[in-house]
């Protein structure tokens, strides 16, 4: 702390600063500049003793209220010569002396400078030296002494400032005047500069003059050879009088250099001609020059006047000189003390430094005193333990003698061991001859693909007519069954011709009890090979759990020209070809067969002029609604020319919802009646709505459909709906998840068919998708770097690492979160907090990486955009397109997976990043409601909190999730640990999900033949 003295207000000092204007170039002086005025608050213990008040902010000293000094500050900045700093004080408070030192062109007068050097300077130099801290207290003898040197610095003071009042007064009149002066020569030196700038114009334009005169002598020359003698003479009489008016005292005084000048014009000679063509300008240039050698000489005659005055003031700046020197004097002196105030203040601080100081020493050895207060507790505990390792060390001895007993009973029994374990080799070979008995005529373990690729053969002897549809429903038994006899028969057939090998099989033909159901799903997409969403993944994943559970399972599809034709086995054309009705005509179809994950798959090639399925892409074309129900009707076609007989035709959403209509209209009543439809509805913001009158494309009644109780839409009459017509003709209605069943059946949520689906909800039921845990398994998942499991987390974190390099991320904080986003970029899917979810990872100090791509335009370009941002960025990669690859490394590399939708039915993603590790933060709706169950959330039981959730679909929501997923991650390992490993640990395999649609199957088969029988 720094110890301030500030003066009373009687003693207000007043000082003015001048500021000198130049007279001319070479009279200029220097500012001085003002020295810093600091202060610093005073303790109360310092307040002057005695009953004396405050005095008011105006108050007066010596008749002279002290606003005046306030108010004179402000009139001396106005000025241009005078410029007085004021300092007002309020309080009757120690202090310092401030003062705002400045220069000016004299000196004060009447100052007393032995009162300054004598009282003030060792009163104030004594005050300086006393240091105060907070922590300590003068004496009270220090401080009587202080106070009266005080009050007799005080009574100083107050002399001084009344000498300085009346020098203030004197030298305020002399400022006034030299003020005056000051401003007139100002104007007149303006006036004299623009005066120099005339008179070198006329000198010019005097230069003109001459030249002209040497050209008309030349003229006039010429004119008199011409015969113009008598206009010339007019002309030179004109500019003689313009001569005589343009010459004046000023000009005589310039003949001299005009006469050097005429004798270097005359090499000018060639310029005559162009300087004719300016004659005509004369007339005006001198009347110019006439008028500018007139304010020439009013400008000699206030040059004079200006002289005589600036003598006068000349005589009054030397006066004013002396108090500049006095005031010069003061300003030292107070400098001086300023300086021995800068010493007092650093003695200050350097005790303050030195108290905070000896407060650390202190606080220390407390520290040290508790340290060894511990030290000691820790001493006793030490001891404890001395004493508790001899006893331990006495219960190893006791071990050790009980080990060695132990290790004899043991031996004795391993004998024992050894011959049961020859009697157990015994029973083991018996049992293996029983086995070898029993499965000479059971079912044999081959791969599903021979037995789906055996099917397809007796199929296409159907469908080419070499055998009949009873010996081929006989044979697709044997099969349905693995039965032994048809492998061998089929094996033992390979280097047999064709007939040969159907002679062998119809020997096998005999009545055969059917032990599963007969399902034949028609769609439009199956994974791996013609995949755009979900819908692929479900038609696939729910197949291949049906055809384990004992069923059989066939797909149909379209033979799409973008198919992925490696993921198809076997793949051959049929030798025969199924017509179809279209618009009227008779169309060919190419049938295909082959395997595609096990799974026997029919692809349909329309022979049709519009090229259906050659368009290079699945979805997106003008005419889907006729490319789709051209396929759903040859689909039927297929089955009924192929003499099948299933038990459930399954279809999935729009594009094969034609299906339902097509079956009960016509397909039905030409036999291919023995089957319950089944139509699952993946997303209800797709319905396929088109012109009533494309329906009769397909053959269907347009007039009898589009009926509000049929497939009218619902929200424009001249419209039919493929969605409600299934919906309508189907036996069983599903949608993808529970949440989003409930989701559909209101207004917001339905699209337009919530009143359909409330009237036909006895039949409308939502199961959750699974997800193919064959082809989604870390452990044996061949696009990763390094295969892992929920047990040996290592290879997650080399394929983290692996990522990072691939992608060009930083790799310097092992630690450092990575989080990922797999999508289509569409609305639904919350492109605007997926944008968002990449800048706030990003400030939390993790990093981002984004696949997908988008079929809007405008999303596209904006995520474009992004990716350009972020090219070279080290913590955030975007990759807009779909990589099959790619997205498996994603999902093995990423800590947390990020879903925020809009809406999701059901959702895949969700499932396969828990079941590579990746905690999933997802927003609650639809099939991720029915999936992902918040951390935090304790009415949720504890074995199923598998990641992070938010309702609102906004940056708030969002931000909150985002930021419990990386403080946990942060902050307590462990507990991240074990949640990993437990979403690894989940079930989202097909199993559940299948075991339900198998028993909605056979509800409504029980339920059709239950009718059949009643009638």
């Amino acid at each position: 702390m720094r110890l301030l003295f500030l003066p009373s207000p009687r003693f207000l000092p007043a000082f003015c600063k001048t500021r000198q204007r130049n007279l001319s170039a070479n009279h200029k002086r220097q500012r001085g500049k003002e020295p810093p005025s600091e202060r610093i608050p005073i303790r109360a213990e310092l307040q002057p003793i005695g009953g004396e008040e405050t005095e008011p902010e105006n108050s007066v000293i010596n008749g002279v209220e002290m606003e005046h000094f306030v108010n004179h500050e402000t009139n001396c900045k106005d000025e241009d010569d005078i410029m007085t700093d004021v300092e007002h004080i309020d309080g009757y408070n120690l202090g310092i002396l401030s003062v705002s030192a400045v220069e000016t062109n004299g000196n004060v007068e009447h100052t007393d400078e032995q009162i300054v050097n004598g009282l003030l300077l060792p009163a104030m130099t004594k005050a300086l030296a006393i240091n105060i801290d907070g922590g300590q207290e003068l004496s009270n003898v220090q401080l009587e002494d202080m106070i009266g040197m005080i009050k007799n610095a005080e009574r100083n003071i107050l002399l001084l400032n009344q000498a300085r009042v009346h020098a203030l007064e004197d030298l305020r009149d002399i400022l006034g005047e030299k003020e005056t002066l000051q401003g007139e020569i100002n104007t007149l030196e303006m006036r004299l500069a623009e005066a120099d700038a005339r008179i070198k114009v006329a000198s010019e334009k005097k230069i003109h003059v001459e030249l002209l005169e040497g050209q008309l002598k030349k003229l006039r020359n010429e004119l008199i050879a011409r015969g113009e003698l008598e206009l010339y003479e007019n002309q030179n009489k004109l500019l003689n009088e313009e001569e005589l008016l343009a010459r004046d005292s000023y000009v005589h005084s310039l003949i001299k250099e005009v006469d050097t000048l005429r004798t270097e014009n005359l090499a000018l000679n060639d310029d005559i001609q162009a300087l004719k063509s300016m004659i005509s300008n004369v007339t005006d240039t001198d009347e110019r020059v006439t008028k500018l050698e007139k304010e020439s000489s009013l400008l000699e005659s206030s040059v004079k006047e200006l002289e005589s005055k600036l003598l006068v003031s000349q005589q009054d700046s030397s006066k004013i000189s002396t108090l500049k020197d006095e005031y010069q004097e003061l300003w030292e002196k107070v400098e001086i003390l300023q300086h021995s105030l800068d010493k007092a203040t650093k003695q200050a601080d350097q005790a303050i430094l030195v108290i905070q100081q000896t407060q650390d020493l202190r606080n220390k050895v407390d520290k040290l005193e508790e340290s060894l207060e511990e030290a000691n507790v820790h001493k006793v505990s030490s001891e404890k333990m001395q004493q508790y390792n001899e006893l331990m060390q006495q219960k190893i001895k006791l071990l050790e003698e009980h080990l060695q007993k132990s290790d004899q009973e043991i031996y004795s029994y391993v004998q024992l061991y050894q011959e049961s374990l020859e009697e157990f080799q015994d029973t083991l070979n018996n049992l293996k001859e029983e086995s070898k008995k029993r499965t000479t005529n059971g079912p044999v373990d081959v791969t599903w693909e021979f037995w789906s690729c055996l099917l397809l053969t007796i199929d296409g002897w159907v469908l080419e007519k070499k055998i009949s549809n009873s010996d081929a429903k006989i044979l697709r038994e044997l099969v349905w069954k693995k039965d032994r006899r048809i492998r061998d028969a089929y094996t033992g057939c390979k280097e047999k011709n064709e007939r040969e090998v159907i002679s062998t099989f119809l020997r096998l033909t005999s009545s055969q009890a059917s032990s599963g159901l007969h399902v034949i799903h028609i769609a439009a997409e199956m994974a791996p090979v013609a995949k755009v969403g979900g819908l692929g993944d479900v038609v696939t994943g729910l197949g291949k759990t049906l055809q384990k559970k004992g069923h059989l399972v066939e797909i149909v599809l379209p033979k799409y020209d973008c198919i992925q034709y490696d993921g198809i086995r076997d793949l051959r054309a049929l030798d025969v070809t199924v017509e179809s009705y279209f618009d009227g005509k008779l169309f060919q179809n190419k049938i295909w067969v082959g395997t595609v994950e096990g799974l026997p798959v029919y692809f349909i090639e329309p022979h049709h002029p519009n090229k259906f399925f050659w368009r290079g892409q699945y979805y997106g074309e003008h005419d889907d609604f006729k490319r789709f129900s051209y396929f759903s009707r040859a689909a039927l076609e297929l089955l009924l020319q192929a003499g099948k007989k299933p038990d459930i035709i399954h279809c999935h959403d729009w594009q094969t919802a034609f299906v339902a209509p097509l079956y009960w209209d016509l397909y039905a009543p030409k036999g291919l009646n023995s089957a319950r439809i089944c139509f699952t509805c993946h997303n209800f913001e797709y319905q396929g709505a088109a012109s009533a009158s494309e329906l009769a494309s397909c053959g269907l009644d347009a007039e009898q459909l589009n009926r509000p109780d049929r497939m009218q839409d619902n929200t424009s009459p001249g419209r039919v709906n493929p969605v409600k017509g299934a919906i309508v003709f189907s036996n069983i209605v599903t949608t993808v998840s529970p949440t989003y069943a409930q989701e559909v059946r209101t207004a917001e949520g339905g699209k337009g068919l919530h009143s359909t689906l409330n009237s036909h909800s006895r039949k409308f039921v939502g199961i959750l998708n699974g997800i193919d845990t064959d082809a989604w398994n870390p452990a044996t998942d061949n696009f990763l770097k390094v295969q892992y499991s929920a047990n040996d987390m290592q290879g997650k974190a080399d394929n983290k690492a692996a990522i990072r390099r691939q992608l060009g991320l930083s790799s310097a904080d092992d630690q450092r979160p990575l989080v990922g986003c797999i999508t289509r970029l569409v609305p639904q899917k919350g492109v605007h907090l997926i944008k968002h979810a990449i800048y706030r990872s990003l400030e939390m100090g993790g990093q981002f990486v984004l696949l997908g791509s988008s079929p809007v335009p405008h999303i596209q370009r904006e995520f474009e955009g992004i990716s350009n941002q972020f090219q070279s960025h080290e913590h955030v990669r975007l990759i807009l397109k779909y990589d099959e690859s790619l997205s498996h490394s994603i999902f093995a590399a990423s800590d947390m997976f990020i879903i925020p939708s809009i809406f999701e039915p059901c959702g895949l993603t969700q499932m396969i990043a828990m079941r590579y590790g990746s905690v999933p933060i997802a927003r609650k709706t639809g099939g991720l409601n029915d999936s992902v169950f918040d951390v935090d959330d304790e009415a949720i039981p504890l074995h199923i909190r598998n990641g992070f959730t938010f309702v609102t679909p906004d940056e708030q929501g969002i931000n909150s999730a985002l930021e419990r997923a990386f403080n946990l991650y942060k902050n307590n390992k462990q507990s991240w640990k074990l949640l990993v490993q437990k979403d690894m640990n989940m079930d989202f395999s097909w199993d559940s999900s299948a075991s339900k649609y198998e028993e909605l199957y056979t509800e409504s088969l029980s339920r059709a033949r239950a009718a059949a029988s009643s009638t």
